[in-house]
C-alpha cells in the first residue's frame, strides 16, 4: 500500500502519512535564506567588526521581530534582489534576533527594520522601513555613495573639559 493511501485498522479510517519535523517559521526561514542561498553572513557583537573590516561596501539587516514588524520579512526578500540589481556592490549580512537590540543600539539604530551600512570597517548609514522598490533602490545606490561617518549612537556627545568655543563657552 502507498504511503499516502488510506488504511483500515480495526474498523477505524486513519491517513498513514509520513512523518515530517516541524518547519520553521515562514519568518524564520526568509532570514535563514538570505545565509542559505544569498552568501549573507551571521554577524553579532563580537564578529561584526572583523567582518566589516573585510572591506568594500557591507550590509547588515536587522529585520526585528517579525509579528511586530512583519516588513523585516519583506526587507528579508528584497535585500539580494537590490544587491543583484546593484551590480553586487555590496556584501550582506544578518544578526540573530535575539541580538539585534543590543547591536542595532552600538550603531544608534531605533527602528525595524533597518539596514545598517558600513564600509572598510566604519559607519556609513542607517535606512529605516521597507520601501516600494524603485525609491528602494535608489536610496541603497544613494547610501552607497555617501562618505564614512560617525553613527548616530543613543545618548549626547560627551565634550572635553578642554574643548571650548570661540565665544570661549564649552556649550553650543
Amino acid at each position: 500500500m502507498s504511503e499516502n493511501t488510506l488504511e483500515m485498522d480495526s474498523s477505524e479510517a486513519r491517513l498513514n502519512l509520513p512523518v515530517q519535523a516541524p518547519q520553521a517559521r515562514a519568518s524564520e526561514s526568509l532570514i535563514e535564506r538570505l545565509v542559505s542561498q544569498h552568501g549573507a553572513s551571521w554577524v553579532d557583537g563580537e564578529t561584526i567588526q572583523a567582518w566589516a573590516e573585510q572591506g568594500g561596501d557591507r550590509v547588515v539587516l536587522f529585520a526585528g521581530d517579525p509579528v511586530q514588524f512583519p516588513e523585516g520579512q519583506d526587507v528579508a526578500v528584497v535585500l539580494p534582489e537590490l544587491r543583484r540589481a546593484l551590480g553586487g556592490r555590496f556584501e550582506m549580512a544578518v544578526v540573530p534576533r535575539e541580538l539585534e537590540q543590543d547591536l542595532a543600539r552600538r550603531y544608534g539604530s531605533q527602528r525595524w527594520p533597518s539596514l545598517l551600512f558600513l564600509r572598510d570597517g566604519q559607519y556609513v548609514a542607517t535606512l529605516s522601513g521597507m520601501h516600494d522598490w524603485d525609491v528602494f533602490l535608489n536610496e541603497v545606490d544613494r547610501v552607497l555613495s555617501l562618505p564614512v561617518s560617525r553613527a548616530p549612537t543613543i545618548g549626547i556627545p560627551l565634550v572635553s573639559a578642554n574643548a571650548v568655543n570661540a565665544s570661549g563657552s564649552a556649550c553650543h
